[in-house]
């Protein structure tokens, strides 16, 4: 992105995922094995995740938002925490230490060069550290929406995979996330062209997501709204 530009980001329609509560609860359990002590956060936005991240037992965390509107956000919810250090600036420019793991949820659509991104995150991690990612699925499910919040794209597991390894990572897994939400995706906006609406985000919060957590765990499912990926630095 060749700008001087602050950059800005108000995320209305985005920020209505941050009242799911049991959806992130889901992600954060995939991912907990993985986090190692020092953990940075690419993309924090308004710290939603952050704090459940300081739910856990890591020990430091480094949450990046480069977002000049969303920051003091971040800045304000996390201002208590004595584990975490905010910084408003894009990953990577000043990388002062190394990481035992290093997270994009729901951020890798929004950088156009991402190869380029996570080149910086392979830099950033320890040896044997974890790349930990959650990115929206199916190309075919590309919208309006998706480009009014700045998607670049949307992956599938072998595209997300072949990205990953090209870079020098071993992946640990990769699977689909979250199979029923195609259904309500693809007519909500793909056909209909709709924006998110909150109420429907809490109702399927509520009584879905907890199911579809206990079925995809006994049986991973062919296809899915999401992916999530685990990835390992070598040494």
């Amino acid at each position: 992105m060749a700008t001087n530009k602050p950059v800005e980001y108000f995320g209305k329609d985005l920020e209505a995922m941050s009242f799911a509560t049991n959806y992130y609860k889901w992600i954060l359990s995939e991912l907990m094995p993985y986090f190692g002590n020092s953990v940075a956060e690419i993309g924090a936005g308004t710290g939603n995740f952050s704090k459940m991240l300081l739910e856990t037992k890591i020990s430091s965390l480094v949450a990046y938002e480069p977002s000049c509107n969303m920051f003091p956000l971040l800045q304000e919810a996390l201002k208590k925490e004595v584990r975490v250090k905010t910084v408003n600036d894009c990953f990577g420019k000043k990388i002062e230490e190394q990481f035992d793991s290093i997270l994009y949820i729901n951020v890798l659509e929004h950088i156009e060069n991402d190869k380029a991104e996570l080149i910086k995150a392979e830099n950033a991690l320890s040896s044997g550290g974890h790349l930990l990612i959650f990115v929206p699925a199916q190309e075919w499910l590309y919208s309006d929406f998706d480009k009014n919040v700045g998607h670049f794209r949307r992956y599938t597991k072998k595209t997300i995979t072949e990205l990953i390894t090209s870079i020098g990572f071993s992946v640990v897994k990769v699977r689909y996330f979250d199979f029923l939400g195609i259904i309500p995706w693809f007519i909500n906006f793909t056909l209909l062209g709709n924006s998110m609406n909150i109420k429907i985000v809490l109702l399927y919060d509520k009584y879905f997501v907890p199911l579809l957590q206990l079925v995809e765990k006994r049986i991973p499912p062919l296809l899915g709204k999401n992916i999530l990926l685990v990835a390992k630095k070598m040494g």
